[in-house]
């Protein structure tokens, strides 16, 4: 089984995208990670760039890195400068890593017309680099930017380019296609041309501005190329780098290529979602093998399916990336999706009765405007109701919110409410950033003597839309809110043409998920099964 060798850049290529910004805490954490993930190469960033990543790899000299080489990158000499006197290979040695990476100029329109210099030279500059850096003893992976597009202009010069790396001593010659824009039979034609042309291995660097990374880079895989180097869920300039996620698990599920570690791959999701949170990115649901709704079945006819044999709609085990099967409930779901779903749970599976009436219920619900793919909690206890396995915990009486503004320009927001709880009227009044987040405070301040368990309950995210636009300002809206408890991260929803009355709800049905779930984990209080 060959090898194909992982080299991730998401610390410094993937830190080049819009709205991406790693601290140093977080690049050494991310390092950790990819380490655990067991990945070849990590490359750090470019230690003359800025303060951060010279920092970066102070510390990095006291990581404990398993698998992964730790990788300085940087560029040729400038030109009219000795390699031994330029300050960027200057701060490559001294990062003091292993291998290092140098970028240098392919296409002959960037030598002569950015750079400013001949073609020559530009020559020069790539062999003097790589030269110098060799004999101190660094092991030098070449990077030949713009490669497809100067190999398509001027083809003789983009091999000698290449030829020049690996003759001053490059131990690999790394094929970029910086703009994005070549195609899978070219990426194989271009990596077939060096591999003749070279007598060292070669690899592959490709970004997405047309689509295809991930495809390019397993064109250039089966053409001979061992190194493949992309970012965890693709982040980078532009469109993207080549999503490395999604790469690996085709490498390894569907090539039958040796990458990563043996039991590695289960990390896969995780790694990628980790990302996202350090970086600060929504999740990207479809994402290929790791996200959301990689193997989320919502029709009713493929949850049938799919609970017969899994494979009749899925293409790989969602285990094997560490991802899980989701059952979705909605208008185009079936009596399946509701057993699936929640039928052994509550031992409903088999009764056609219950699970219709459920059924029922939430085709009513969506025909109004909701939506239970990312509000499971709202799902659960809508099943609840209708089986009657539930408990109500409070009853809402009114509520009140004002917002003011202040001689100083600033809002100042206010909530009021009064409910009933173990039979008693409970008045609470809050403030808050805003008339949402003033009504949650309200609601625990009212309920947290009554029931402490509020009190693990936090909300993470929240998310509103419009349900029928051509209402304008009078239409409807969705608001969506994520919380985490004991129990994990779960959603719940509220619909209405007033905004705060469907984050009300939202909020209402957390706080009923909450107490239901703490009281049957603590089995304190017997289960009370009324139906609403």
């Amino acid at each position: 089984m060959q090898r194909i060798e992982i080299y991730d850049t998401t610390l410094r290529d993937g830190s080049q995208g819009e709205g991406v910004s790693f601290s140093l805490q977080d690049k050494l954490l991310i390092c950790h990670r990819l380490d655990e993930l067991g990945v070849d190469f990590i490359e750090g960033g470019y230690p003359l760039s800025n303060p951060k990543d010279a920092a970066f790899f102070n510390e990095a000299r006291g990581l404990k890195l398993k698998t992964a080489k730790l990788v300085a990158f940087g560029m040729t000499r400038r030109k009219g400068i000795a390699a031994a006197d330029d300050t960027g290979l200057i701060a490559l040695r001294d990062a003091e890593t292993e291998f290092v990476t140098v970028v240098g100029k392919t296409w002959d329109i960037h030598a002569t017309d950015v750079l400013g210099v001949s073609l020559q030279e530009n020559l020069d500059m790539i062999a003097d680099s790589i030269a110098y850096l060799t004999s101190q003893g660094r092991k030098v992976i070449y990077d030949a930017e713009h490669f497809f597009d100067g190999f398509k202009a001027n083809e003789q010069y983009a091999l000698k380019t290449i030829t020049a790396a690996a003759q001053a001593g490059a131990v690999l010659v790394c094929l970029c296609d910086t703009n994005g824009g070549t195609l899978p039979p070219a990426v194989q034609n271009g990596v077939r041309h060096a591999l003749e042309k070279l007598k060292l291995p070669v690899g592959i660097h490709p970004h997405n501005d047309s689509g295809v990374a991930v495809a390019n880079a397993l064109a250039a895989v089966t053409a001979g190329a061992t190194q493949v180097q992309g970012t965890i869920n693709g982040i980078g300039e532009r469109c993207g780098n080549v999503d490395i996620t999604t790469v690996i698990a085709n490498l390894r599920l569907k090539l039958g290529y040796d990458c990563l570690q043996k039991h590695s791959l289960i990390h896969l999701t995780e790694t990628s979602r980790y990302v996202y949170e350090m970086a600060n990115l929504n999740l990207v649901n479809n994402q290929p093998y790791t996200g959301t709704s990689a193997f989320a079945h919502k029709g009713g006819m493929h949850v049938h399916a799919v609970n017969k044999m899994a494979s009749s709609y899925e293409h790989v085990e969602p285990e094997l990336v560490g991802n899980s099967r989701r059952i979705l409930v909605s208008e185009l779901s079936g009596i399946s999706n509701i057993a699936a779903k929640a039928g052994k749970k509550f031992h409903i599976e088999h009764d056609r009765a219950a699970l219709k009436k459920v059924l029922d219920q939430v085709t009513e619900l969506e025909s109004q405007g909701y939506q239970f793919e990312a509000a499971e909690a709202s799902f659960e206890l809508i099943l609840r109701r209708q089986i009657g396995r539930t408990r109500k915990f409070f009853d809402l009486k009114n509520y009140r919110c004002a917002v003011s503004r202040q001689a100083n320009g600033q809002p100042v927001t206010k909530a009021t409410l009064s409910i009933a709880a173990n039979n008693r009227d409970i008045n609470a009044s809050a403030e808050g950033d805003g008339p949402i987040n003033a009504l949650d405070a309200a609601l625990r301040h009212a309920l947290e003597p009554e029931f402490p368990a509020i009190a693990d309950l936090h909300l993470v995210d929240y998310k509103v839309r419009v349900v029928n636009g051509r209402a304008e300002s009078a239409a409807k809206v969705r608001v969506i809110i994520e919380f985490r408890s004991p129990e994990g991260v779960f959603g719940t929803i509220g619909v209405s043409e007033n905004i705060i009355e469907a984050s009300w709800q939202a909020i209402a049905d957390a706080v009923e998920y909450r107490l239901i779930h703490a009281q049957e984990a603590a089995a304190v209080v017997p289960a009370v099964h009324t139906a609403t």
